[in-house]
């Protein structure tokens, strides 16, 4: 049943909506075509027509992951425009709730472990995602003036890809629950010694000629000795 005010969703958004929550519950290999898409309210003839392969609504269920991570990049940029620092610290909040809220971990994550496969297409969308993830997340280091930016990145990116599997492991009472003390700690780390680097600098003076002092025993054109030497 729909409810009052809820615009439904078109058969293709359905699947992909219900597929993401079955695959979360029970995995790739654990759920089937029909129990999709009986769960989708629509039947598999519908779902073929939009997907030519289960390995295609896979694609397309990290393909929706993808975007609403673009989304979310955008909120930032939105809530603090031209303060790179202010978006950074965003991002480990929004890490934060990523890890409270979701024991299941990450989607992008799961299939990779559960797609063993190298040449799956669903392989190539998870490394392309999170090889972008991270190369946006060492530009916004950069721009906020970190002088180690990618080794910030890998650092706040490693914090983030534990913390998950932390979750999932022991709890969220478990080490994922100082995400926030620690993402902020590494960052005002890193932060303090970009400042340090800067401010420790030697002094640059101009290059001058050197000037040479004539010396009391140098010799004139015939090399006489300075007259008066004995």
């Amino acid at each position: 049943m729909v409810e009052c005010g809820m615009v439904p969703l078109k058969p293709r958004e359905r699947i992909i909506s219900t597929a993401r929550d079955l695959f979360r519950k029970h995995g790739i290999r654990g759920i089937g075509v029909d129990a999709i898409a009986e769960a989708a309210d629509t039947n598999k003839m519908t779902l073929y027509r939009h997907f030519g392969s289960k390995d295609d609504l896979v694609v397309a269920c990290l393909r929706d992951v993808a975007g609403e991570a673009e989304a979310v990049w955008n909120g930032f940029e939105q809530d603090y425009p031209g303060d790179p620092l202010a978006q950074l610290h965003a991002w480990v909040r929004v890490g934060a709730e990523c890890v409270g809220d979701d024991g299941r971990g990450c989607d992008m994550a799961n299939v990779a472990v559960e797609l063993a496969e190298s040449d799956h297409p669903a392989r190539h969308v998870i490394e392309d995602f999170k090889t972008e993830q991270r190369n946006r997340l060492a530009r916004l280091c950069r721009d906020a003036g970190i002088a180690k930016a990618d080794l910030l990145a890998d650092t706040l990116w490693l914090l983030l890809e534990g913390a998950r599997v932390s979750r999932q492991s022991v709890g969220v009472k478990g080490p994922c629950a100082h995400f926030i003390t620690i993402g902020e700690a590494v960052i005002a780390a890193f932060a303090r010694e970009a400042v340090e680097r800067k401010h420790s600098r030697p002094l640059q003076y101009p290059a001058t000629k050197a000037k040479v002092p004539r010396s009391r025993r140098s010799t004139a054109r015939g090399g006489t000795a300075l007259k008066g030497a004995r």
